[in-house]
Order: structure tokens, then C-alpha cells, then sequence
């Protein structure tokens, strides 16, 4: 598995693994945003580090930091989403462990935030799957083209890190083993 900042010479790659089950975009900004937009607003952000997931030398997701904000030492890890295959795979923890590794161990962050739609409980058991702490849902905090999202908010904190990259590592080791 590896996890590459996005450029251009992706896209192909990633719409299909994107396209491949459109449905599991119902709560990711490709829903209401679409691949070309979507993809086009990741090469083009200032404010973000967008990345893609590869195995097996394929692309299957993608996730990035955003709201970074070095002066208070956090960001958030968010936009993530994997090709239906890969759920279950490691994939994601891996993923996760990567971007927060290189969050506390080589940025020195303070906090790693993780956002998702207060319905997705997919995404949230995941969240708590790798040590992150529910910090509690902001009403309607999102308007969606259907509907309005309450967001379930999770963190995992400096203090928080040691305990959380033991156990991603222990998760890692018994998917690859």
C-alpha cells in the first residue's frame, strides 16, 4: 500500500476506482460535487494536502489534511473514501496510520480531527477502530443536495497518539500477517 500526494496523472486511475460504486460517495463532498470538480478542486487547493491510496500499484481512494492550522498545531484528516473492495482490507488503517504518523511524529501536531455524517455509523465505528475520541455531533452543521448533515466529530490528541499508533500498528500486523 502506499499514499501519494494527487497530480494530474491520476485522474483516470482514480475516476474509475471512484466511479466503480458511485453509491459510496453518499456522504463525501463527490456526491454534491461530482469526479471532475472534485478532482479538479484537489490539484488546485492551497489550504489542503489531498493524496492517493494505492494497492497494489492501482489507485482505490484518496484522503487528505485539511483544515490545517500550524500556529495551533492541528489538522484534520478528512475527504477519505476507498473503492468498496479495499473495506476491510487494512487499507484504511493503514492509510490513517500513515497520515497521523506523519502528523504527530514528524509535524509535531497537537490534535488530528476526523469528521463525518452523524448517519454514516460505518465511518464512525471505524473512527473509534483506531483510538480517536468522540468529541460530539454539531447540529446541522451541512447542507447536502438531499438533506441537512449533522457531523459527528472525532480527535485523536498528542497525549492520545502513543496509545493509538500501538494499536494501529497491532492492526496492521495481523491484516498483512
Amino acid at each position: 500500500m502506499r499514499v501519494e500526494p494527487i497530480a494530474e496523472h491520476h485522474r483516470e486511475g482514480l475516476r474509475e476506482a471512484a466511479e466503480r460504486e458511485p453509491q459510496i460517495h453518499r456522504y463525501t463532498g463527490m456526491y454534491s460535487l461530482g469526479f471532475d470538480r472534485w478532482f479538479d478542486e484537489a490539484l488546485d487547493s492551497e489550504k489542503e494536502v489531498p493524496f492517493v491510496v494505492h494497492v497494489d500499484g492501482r489507485p482505490v481512494g484518496s484522503t487528505r489534511y485539511m483544515n490545517i492550522v500550524p500556529s495551533h498545531r492541528r489538522t484534520e484528516i478528512g475527504w477519505t473514501w476507498l473503492e468498496r473492495p479495499q473495506w476491510g482490507t487494512g487499507a484504511n488503517i493503514e492509510t490513517k496510520y500513515l497520515l497521523l504518523r506523519n502528523a504527530f511524529d514528524d509535524w509535531g501536531a497537537m490534535r488530528v480531527e476526523f469528521k463525518t455524517d452523524a448517519r454514516n455509523l460505518r465511518v464512525r465505528g471505524a473512527l473509534l477502530g483506531i483510538g480517536a475520541t468522540f468529541e460530539g455531533i454539531f447540529r446541522k452543521h451541512m447542507l447536502l443536495p438531499d438533506s441537512i448533515r449533522d457531523s459527528a466529530w472525532y480527535a485523536i490528541v498528542d497525549d492520545d497518539w502513543p496509545a493509538a499508533k500501538s494499536l494501529l500498528e497491532k492492526k496492521i500486523d495481523k491484516h498483512a500477517g
